[in-house]
């Protein structure tokens, strides 16, 4: 690697050029563009994100402050917060969409042999959804209750590789399970979801297709046992049971035999009910499948704290849209790095070291080995520790 790049300009070498430049084709996003292009564009954007930026006049002040170096980092305009802003405002969020989609694609095949806990082959998903809230005397497009703006993001998580295989983003009005319209279900692969995605259509759905789903059961469920089998209760097990929907209109939607799992968390000093089509894998499995569901809630934490997507550079819903995909593309970029280097720290880690070393100009894996050896210098120091 050439060690007279900055570390920002090292980070964008990993994107895939042709790709964006056939993503920017297809929308004509530089159609009658003079200066600042969508790249730099996205440059910018993702400066902001892997700095913290809190602001167009933030962006655009730190990054004067850096103009002779802007050349090198590929930025090849002046940076005004009128023609950021502008260009968050018209350009199509499209662009940033589908470049997204095509480096997700790239960084699941780098996790695909990756273990997350259940010694399974399949595909396991975790679909969700979380809102993200906004004020309605800057967003009034984005109306959500009387005095309470927002949007939601829906997302299925692929628990394997901790990639986002599927972003939608909605107005926060609508219903979670609407989404699963819009899912392509893969044949095999398991889809785990909490009770707001209960609709006895959309698991047939999901059964007809050959896959399978977990799902938390609701409390007021009218059905009939038909058989049950012997489970360890010292293992958390309640019941294992084989049941058929009573209510006409469900037993309607799904007309086929279910499997009904009880299972007490001791940890958390709960119960969970839990339905499948799955009927064998160990009743066990089945739970700690649904366990590792929270995954995707650890997703969202994340993405809301290190990434900018709380405080917005633009207000129409093209500015939103376009920085939520680039937050979510810098997420994957610094993902597939932190594999293809093989650097064993968090992405956490990893972005708070690079969003104060971007203009240094040593090689990445460099700086990170040199954070990582950090604390065991201080070993010999006599002071108390903060956080363990």
């Amino acid at each position: 690697m050439n060690t007279g790049q900055t570390v920002f300009s090292q980070l964008m070498d990993y994107l895939p050029l042709h790709t964006f430049r056939s993503c920017v084709k297809k929308y004509r996003g530089n159609y009658k563009v003079r200066a600042f292009s969508c790249f730099d564009q996205y440059l910018t954007m993702a400066f902001a994100q892997l700095t913290y930026r809190e602001s167009l006049r933030d962006i655009e002040v730190c990054l004067r402050s850096f103009q002779n170096k802007l050349y090198h980092m590929g930025i090849r305009s002046r940076i005004s917060r009128s023609t950021l802003a502008d260009a968050n405002e018209h350009r199509d969020w499209r662009i940033y969409a589908d470049f997204t989609q095509r480096m997700i694609h790239r960084a699941r095949s780098l996790y695909i042999n990756d273990d997350f806990g259940v010694d399974l082959d399949n595909l396991v998903y975790a679909l969700d959804a979380t809102t993200i809230d906004l004020c309605l005397s800057l967003f009034p497009w984005a109306i959500f209750r009387k005095n309470k703006g927002g949007i939601k993001l829906h997302t299925l998580l692929d628990l394997r590789t901790q990639i986002p295989v599927f972003i939608r983003v909605t107005d926060a009005l609508l219903h979670e399970v609407n989404v699963l319209d819009d899912i392509l279900i893969e044949p095999g692969a398991f889809y785990i979801m909490d009770r707001a995605y209960l609709d006895f259509a959309r698991l047939y759905a999901i059964h007809k297709a050959s896959a399978f789903f977990v799902i938390r059961a609701k409390r007021n469920m009218i059905f009939q046992r038909l058989y049950s089998k012997p489970v360890d209760k010292t293992k958390g097990l309640i019941c294992d049971q084989t049941i058929v929907l009573k209510i006409y209109r469900s037993a309607n939607y799904y007309p086929e035999k279910m499997r009904r799992i009880r299972y007490n968390d001791i940890a958390k000093d709960q119960k969970f009910t839990f339905l499948t089509n799955n009927f064998d894998l160990p009743a066990l499995t089945i739970a700690d499948l649904h366990k590792y569901r929270w995954q995707i809630e650890l997703f969202f934490k994340w993405i809301k704290q290190h990434l900018r997507i709380k405080s917005f550079y633009g207000t129409t819903p093209n500015a939103v849209k376009t920085q939520i995909w680039i937050a979510i593309s810098v997420y994957i970029l610094v993902a597939i790095i932190k594999k293809q280097l093989k650097i064993d720290m968090s992405l956490y880690s990893i972005l708070q070291i690079l969003s104060i070393t971007l203009f240094e100009k040593r090689p990445i894996q460099q700086i990170l080995n040199d954070f990582k050896e950090q604390p065991n210098k201080l070993k010999s120091d006599i002071q108390l520790n903060l956080f363990n």
